[in-house]
């Protein structure tokens, strides 16, 4: 019953369970019925994305330093209280049951979810 850490678009997993989008905007071009049956999100929580000014320089970071400099700003994003209680709560409820975890982007290691993924390690959740 883990969390997976999927991209948002990709085929399902026959064991994901429900789908959260960590994404800053919702899918263009998609109307919002089609969201779940199109393989975005079952669930919207923009609260664990990263704000509009470091969506900005994530895509911007070309190198290792700069992208480390977003990791630790965003970071320090989901240390306020509403992001840090949620994420709690992913991590307390991937022992009940399977869920996912996704956003937009191509490569993970390049994309907030691998920050997500690490959060979500710390505080004990159980993620594939």
């Amino acid at each position: 019953m883990p969390i997976h850490i999927v991209r948002l678009g990709s085929p399902r997993l026959s064991d994901e369970g429900l789908r959260v989008g960590t994404v800053r905007r919702p899918p263009r071009g998609v109307s919002k019925a089609e969201f779940a049956s199109r393989d975005f999100y079952d669930v919207w929580q923009p609260l664990l994305s990263p704000s509009a000014e470091l969506v900005a320089e994530a895509k911007a970071a070309e190198d290792e330093k700069a992208w480390e400099v977003f990791r630790r700003k965003f970071k320090a994003e989901m240390n306020h209280p509403a992001a840090s209680q949620l994420l709690d709560l992913l991590a307390a409820l991937s022992h009940q049951t399977s869920m996912a975890v996704g956003c937009y982007c191509e490569v993970e290691a390049h994309c907030h979810r691998s920050v997500l993924r690490e959060l979500l390690t710390a505080r004990g959740a159980k993620v594939v």
